[in-house]
């Protein structure tokens, strides 16, 4: 399954409960999108998010329907690490 790396950029702080994430991850899986882990600016106002869909598209119709901002959505391919390796994802 493709990964993607999402930005969201949002207006207020960022503050997620249990449940919110809750009806985030129901919302991901009627579109078939697993989010996996995402990372939170020391603002508490962007989000970099790391996500398993099958299309670009499906995060977007995921988004809309949470609520949620997708500002970037890029495609990921491999994984580069301090040694000058990668690995495909």
């Amino acid at each position: 399954m493709p990964v993607f790396m999402i930005e969201r950029r949002f207006a207020d702080d960022l503050e997620v409960t249990a449940d919110d994430a809750d009806g985030v991850n129901r919302i991901n899986a009627d579109e078939g999108v697993e989010w996996l882990y995402s990372f939170l600016s020391a603002d508490k106002r962007k989000t970099y998010c790391l996500y398993e869909a099958p299309s670009a598209e499906a995060i977007r119709r995921a988004a809309a329907r949470a609520g949620l901002p997708a500002d970037v959505i890029v495609e990921m391919a491999a994984t580069l690490r301090p040694d000058g390796s990668t690995a495909p994802l």
